[in-house]
């Protein structure tokens, strides 16, 4: 009896090992093959070195190993990070033509649009440190430079007047340092922070300077975002003209009296508020205080298609 018990257990041990094995070998089976499909698949390329790279027309040094490290970092970070970059695109066709135009009445080099949009990447937001807008500019710079900012107004988020204001502090900022890659790292740093950084490392030569992390890939991020958008389709981004936003057209409404309710102005201009504080984002509050009798323009689009409209009767509105 205890012999058949013996074999009995040695009979269900050797079955156990050897559904074991074949389910272990199954299960590195499935893995390879998981891994061959993954490796056939999915592919992470490292990026060909550009050459001849320029900013506002001058020389980027990318023969130096240090400049090509660091070119290749922004590289990888932005190809990499496709949805990012490809809201680049379709928003700067939406706004690179505003900006370019100012850009070539105030003889600023075209290539700073780029540093409007690594700035904001086109959103209006506030960094940390209280810089606004488009173009990032501070409350204290934007006073200085002749923009209203209170809190019913805040002409930072205008893109027109805050586009001005860049100008003038790049031109200032080149003035200043005979280079537009110095001007550009000096719009992250300020003029007078890159003068002593300058003075104490006897060089002015951007690509030269030991400066914190921000601002030493400040002008690098710049100068690959460039590189992309020129080169869509070497970086892989592929789209159609209809897929980028567009910007529309619009009245300007000249108002030099004080607007005591939006809501309402909005609806007598025949779009909804949203819209109003949409392309008008340097109205901060839903009314436009002007006791002194100020000359503002409000943008009102002009192509209803780009409107949704409330589907809730008038009369019933209020009840």
């Amino acid at each position: 009896m205890i012999r058949k018990v013996v074999v009995l257990l040695v009979v269900i041990s050797v079955i156990f090992l050897s559904q074991f094995f074949i389910f272990s070998s199954y299960l590195n089976t499935s893995d390879n093959v998981h891994q061959q499909g993954f490796n056939n698949k999915y592919k992470v390329y490292s990026i060909v070195k550009p050459n001849n790279l320029k900013f506002a027309n001058e020389d980027v040094p990318e023969s130096s190993l240090d400049i090509w490290e660091r070119l290749d970092k922004e590289l990888l970070k932005n190809i990499y990070w496709q949805s990012n970059t490809m809201l680049y695109f379709k928003r700067a066709n939406k706004y690179f033509p505003i900006i370019e135009e100012i850009l070539a009445k105030n003889n600023i080099p075209n290539d700073f649009k780029y540093l409007a949009l690594i700035e904001s990447g086109f959103e209006n937001q506030v960094s940390p440190s209280g810089a606004a807008g488009f173009w990032q500019i501070m409350k204290g710079t934007a006073k200085e430079y002749g923009l209203e900012v209170n809190n019913a107004i805040d002409e930072r988020y205008h893109l027109v007047k805050s586009t001005e204001v860049a100008c003038e502090y790049l031109q200032k900022a080149y003035d200043e340092f005979g280079s537009w890659t110095m001007a550009a790292a000096s719009y992250n740093m300020g003029i007078n922070g890159a003068r002593r950084k300058m003075l104490k490392q006897e060089t002015n030569n951007y690509f030269n300077l030991h400066l914190n992390d921000e601002t030493s890939r400040y002008v690098f991020r710049i100068i690959v975002i460039k590189e992309i958008m020129e080169n869509p389709k070497k970086y892989g981004f592929v789209f159609r003209n209809s897929d980028l936003y567009k910007f529309p057209q619009v009245n300007q409404v000249r108002v030099d009296s004080t607007i005591n309710d939006l809501y309402f102005f909005a609806k007598n201009n025949k779009i909804n508020y949203k819209t109003l504080k949409k392309y008008n984002p340097w109205l901060r509050t839903s009314s436009l205080p002007d006791k002194s009798r100020r000359i503002y323009y409000i943008d009102i689009p002009t192509n209803l298609d780009l409107l949704v409209f409330d589907d809730i009767d008038e009369s019933e509105r209020f009840k």
